[in-house]
């Protein structure tokens, strides 16, 4: 890697790559078949600083840069991508969005227990009709005295099910279209907060992804999160550090699959000689090599901007886009240089294969990407 990284990012790639390789590799496999959501390395993580990377130390977060953060989640990402995504959500569109925005009351009560790891945070914009539009979401909020009344639906909640504290949109204004939405930190166990049936996925089975129903659901006006009509804004600029998480993920699964390809051809003899000499799988190895350095590049890229104060929401979506799209073609690369075994469960691109697919999907499709970097590329 050409990159350089100084002494702190080192240490923290070094510690991390240990835990992700120890404590949560192996059993990776088996938490995928049973849909084991990762309590105790959740718990492990936060001990260690991985759930409040960018945090400032006053509100218990760690304060690394945010190179050194996708880092870490390269690291967890080349180990198992459900317990990725979910550091992801919890750092960038939880513990960010509450740091960014959040009042004094919302950081106290909300921020310094999240970035501690002693709580866990997730996300919630999309619903059933509302995904890539988020305009188009029907959720309201409507100010009653001293509280929010929030209705609406949400789907598919990265950590619904296991989340403690919840950012959420809803429209405190609908004919304001986008600029009539609001955020809101909610948590679980609020009167009207109902948490609703797990998706049965095909990959990152270990990451819950659920509904959350709001009947009647009563909010203080304290947990407005930064101030009304603010919410789509909130929700982008969460988007923009998410999808640096996303990318950092992608490049990890991807250099999984790219390791996994390797080994496997120098151990696999065809016609007399490890199919590593064949031109043909020598030169879809060098392909699976040049873009996932390509995508780790372009993330660091958007990393960097994001640390020195620039805008940075054009280069967050190529990294994301080029990441993703990366992650699903080194995956289907590595089954095929496995051939028949590729398919089966007894090797770990099967389940590469599986995780890999909703990358391009979640936190933005790659269609939505190419929207915003046209968008910031034609004036």
């Amino acid at each position: 890697m050409s990159y350089q990284l100084n002494e702190e990012q080192k240490m923290i790639q070094a510690m991390v790559k240990d835990l992700a390789r120890d404590a949560i590799l192996p059993t990776a496999a088996e938490r995928d078949k049973t849909k084991e959501f990762p309590s105790a390395i959740i718990k492990q993580m936060g001990e260690l600083g991985l759930m409040g990377m960018t945090v400032p130390p006053e509100y218990n977060g760690a304060g690394v840069d945010t190179i050194s953060y996708s880092l870490a989640l390269q690291e967890i990402g080349y180990a198992c991508a459900s317990t990725a995504v979910i550091m992801s959500v919890h750092n960038s569109v939880s513990c960010g969005p509450i740091y960014r925005f959040g009042s004094d009351f919302l950081k106290e009560n909300y921020l310094k227990p999240l970035a501690a790891g002693e709580k866990l945070g997730c996300f919630a914009m999309t619903e059933p009709a509302a995904g890539s539009d988020p305009a188009g979401a029907k959720s309201t909020a409507k100010k009653d005295g001293n509280s929010y009344i929030l209705n609406g639906t949400k789907a598919w909640i990265t950590s619904g099910k296991n989340a403690d504290v919840v950012v959420a949109t809803a429209y405190t204004d609908k004919g304001k279209k986008h600029r009539g939405i609001s955020s809101f930190v909610l948590e679980k166990g609020m009167p009207g907060f109902i948490v609703g049936p797990e998706e049965d996925k095909m990959g990152q089975r270990a990451s819950d992804s659920t509904s959350l129903i709001f009947e009647d659901c009563r909010v203080p006006a304290e947990n407005l999160l930064g101030e009304e009509g603010q919410g789509f804004i909130i929700a982008m600029t969460a988007l923009d550090e998410g999808r640096i998480g996303i990318a950092s993920l992608s490049v990890g699964l991807s250099q999984a699959c790219l390791d996994a390809a390797v080994t496997y051809a120098q151990e696999r003899v065809q016609f007399g000689s490890p199919i590593s000499k064949f031109q043909g799988i020598r030169w879809m190895i060098a392909d699976m090599a040049v873009q996932t350095e390509a995508a780790r590049l372009l993330t660091f890229n958007a990393a960097s901007m994001k640390d020195r104060g620039e805008r940075f929401t054009r280069e967050a979506s190529m990294a994301k886009l080029f990441a993703s799209e990366t992650a699903n073609s080194s995956a289907y690369k590595a089954i095929q240089i496995h051939g028949g075994y590729g398919y089966s469960k007894e090797y770990p691109v099967e389940r590469y294969y599986r995780d890999a697919r909703v990358l391009t999907i979640y936190e933005g499709t790659s269609e939505v990407q190419r929207i915003v970097i046209a968008n910031n590329t034609i004036e």
